[in-house]
């Protein structure tokens, strides 16, 4: 039997954070879940094992002693909270895998505040130089993880990286939550990824589709 691996997901309280969570609590991983909201986290918790009694999930309260216990980290946070997260955990995260999971979005959803020759996933990966970062999950929204078939469809998502074998180690957490793994790439193509989900977001608004939706490589 493979070795469960224990997983540190931050900011497990808000939407993303409690989708990936509930998602990944299917799988065989031991799940440490945290964010500034402990009683937030602790209904997700109860929520998970609700449905899953079998699901080993904990809430912990810092996430440098999650960090530290865990194999996979999963930086649930919007970007502009990156920084402060990366600098708690920079001294834990060394050769771990790091999932980046944010899009550097405008105040006004018409464009990325980050620089067209960066990406929210590369500067994370300045500010851990010593970790293994991975683009993953930024081109789902929450709701897709409870309904990842969208109109018959599978829905893909995208995995980056400049690590074989965190990139081997992310598809396989993509492919538990329920989507196909499609590996796009080194680290510089979250540029690109980032702003495919600025893209979805913005027919979102225009089409209303209610949040649910994804991207689907069709080919022969």
């Amino acid at each position: 039997m493979k070795t469960m691996q224990t997983i540190a997901i931050i900011g497990a309280s808000g939407n993303m954070g409690s989708a990936i969570s509930k998602s990944l609590s299917k799988g065989n991983y031991r799940l440490l879940l945290c964010a500034r909201e402990q009683d937030k986290v602790q209904a997700v918790v109860e929520e998970i094992r609700s449905s899953n009694p079998a699901a080993a999930v904990e809430a912990i309260d810092c996430s440098v002693e999650a960090s530290w216990e865990a194999d996979i980290i999963i930086v649930a946070v919007p970007y502009e909270a990156e920084k402060e997260v990366a600098q708690k955990i920079r001294e834990v995260s060394n050769q771990k895998i790091v999932i980046s999971i944010s899009n550097p979005l405008n105040s006004s959803y018409n464009g990325l505040v980050t620089a067209p020759d960066t990406s929210a996933a590369e500067e994370l990966q300045k500010s851990l130089p010593n970790a293994k970062v991975v683009k993953a999950f930024n081109t789902t929204f929450a709701a897709d993880f409870s309904t990842p078939v969208i109109d018959g469809r599978q829905a893909d998502a995208f995995v980056a990286g400049n690590e074989e074998d965190a990139l081997r180690t992310v598809s396989e957490l993509v492919s538990t939550a329920g989507f196909n793994p499609l590996l796009a790439g080194d680290l510089s193509v979250s540029r690109t990824l980032e702003n495919m989900q600025l893209l979805l977001i913005q027919l979102n608004m225009k089409y209303n589709y209610n949040w649910l939706a994804g991207w689907k490589i069709l080919h022969q």
